[in-house]
């Protein structure tokens, strides 16, 4: 049941549809911030900064692994590694990103049993399948 309002009550929502309107119908805009340019960064945990831009079949191969063995994909994608690929972790050696990503894996592997392991293994396949579009479209690793 809606109760009628005074004459000088409005609403929360009317307020806000109004102060809207009111600053779509000005040109200038409601803030003194315009022309400034934001740029929002994804700050990534060394594991997940770990993950190799490998060539894309190679990823969808580790996808496929990760989908129906936890932490399989993992492991071979910790490989290409030391076959050269490029990680989001440069000033680190390549040694260490291979043991990161074999870590990974073995947390992929051991926690599949209460299926967190499992949905991590095939977000951590799904994410490199994006990082090998990136890397085909020639998209800057930084995203």
């Amino acid at each position: 049941m809606e109760h009628p309002h005074k004459d000088g009550e409005t609403t929360a929502a009317a307020a806000a549809a109004a102060a809207a309107t009111a600053a779509a119908a000005d040109p200038r805009g409601a803030s003194s911030s315009s022309g400034v340019v934001v740029q929002v960064r994804e700050k990534k945990g060394p594991l997940r900064a770990a993950i190799p831009y490998m060539p894309f079949p190679v990823a969808v191969i580790c996808l496929f692994l990760n989908t129906f063995v936890p932490g399989l994909g993992t492991f071979v994608s910790a490989f290409t590694v030391l076959c050269g690929a490029r990680t989001d972790l440069p000033d680190r050696h390549m040694c260490c990103v291979f043991w990161l990503n074999i870590a990974a894996a073995l947390i992929q592997i051991l926690t599949a049993i209460v299926m967190v392991g499992w949905i991590m293994s095939i977000f951590w396949g799904m994410d490199m399948v994006i990082l090998a579009s990136y890397k085909e479209q020639g998209i800057p690793q930084q995203l």
